[in-house]
């Protein structure tokens, strides 16, 4: 099996585990415990298969301790098992589950990205089944709906676009994968895993990633700290980069 469709299919397998497990639970079970009970048992689940197919390899999930072994090594997944916990607690649609892989020398090679609720799974090796839609008359720059950057509402005015808000990293890098919103501009705070495999998956769909200031986003680093993030349509970048900059 290809890393890409191992991907695929461990974010599909957990996906499918959370979803039974919210259905479980029951509605009266408090979103904060649905949260933390999903969080562990994906990460559980990734961290076993990943251990049964790729046992060379290290891995960087936010739901475990950080082994520092992993900047040594050629191999590192880089997972996060329930991307938008705080939707998932509230039976929210908007969540997802992220499965990517860095190698030494090539960065972010292959990635999936499970909207469960949307039985929908995106990979690297089948983005060009997605597809981008063609530009719409109004740009669209999604944000976080409980933590948009300070600067989004002026960046959205100089370049004449709306700002809409949605939950996880992961559920809005996706929607501009395929075309129902223009870019994701985020800053404020995030890991390695909330970007890797979305940031994968877009630039396989050829469009824009990097950091807020421009700058590449890198992986596999020894602090996982990455705090902000940019995908859009390329033909943006130099536009919402420019605006971004002005601040």
């Amino acid at each position: 099996m290809t890393d890409a469709r191992l991907a695929a299919l461990l974010a599909e397998e957990a996906g499918t585990l959370l979803l039974r497990t919210r259905d479980a639970a029951g509605e009266a079970t408090d979103a904060r415990e649905l949260g933390r009970r999903g969080d562990v048992e994906s990460n559980t689940l990734l961290l076993r298969r990943l251990a049964e197919h790729r046992p060379g390899d290290a891995v960087l999930s936010e739901e475990s301790a950080d082994d520092p072994a992993r900047l040594r090594a050629e191999r590192v997944w880089i997972v996060d098992p329930l991307d938008g916990t705080r939707e998932y607690g509230r039976r929210r649609a908007d969540w997802t589950v992220h499965v990517a892989l860095w190698q030494a020398g090539r960065g972010i090679t292959d990635a999936a990205v499970a909207e469960p609720d949307k039985e929908r799974v995106s990979a690297t090796d089948d983005v060009g089944k997605i597809g981008v839609n063609r530009p719409r008359e109004k740009t669209r720059i999604l944000v976080s709906d409980s933590r948009p950057p300070e600067f989004a509402k002026r960046v959205a005015e100089e370049v004449g676009a709306e700002l809409v808000p949605m939950g996880s990293a992961g559920a809005k890098a996706m929607a501009v994968v395929r075309g129902e919103a223009d870019a994701y501009l985020h800053a404020g705070g995030q890991y390695e895993w909330d970007s890797a495999a979305p940031v994968g998956i877009a630039v396989a769909a050829g469009l824009h990633t990097s950091r807020v200031d421009g700058s590449e986003l890198r992986y596999n680093q020894a602090s996982p700290y990455l705090p902000d993030l940019l995908i859009c349509r390329k033909e943006l970048a130099g536009p919402l980069l420019r605006a971004v900059a002005r601040r």
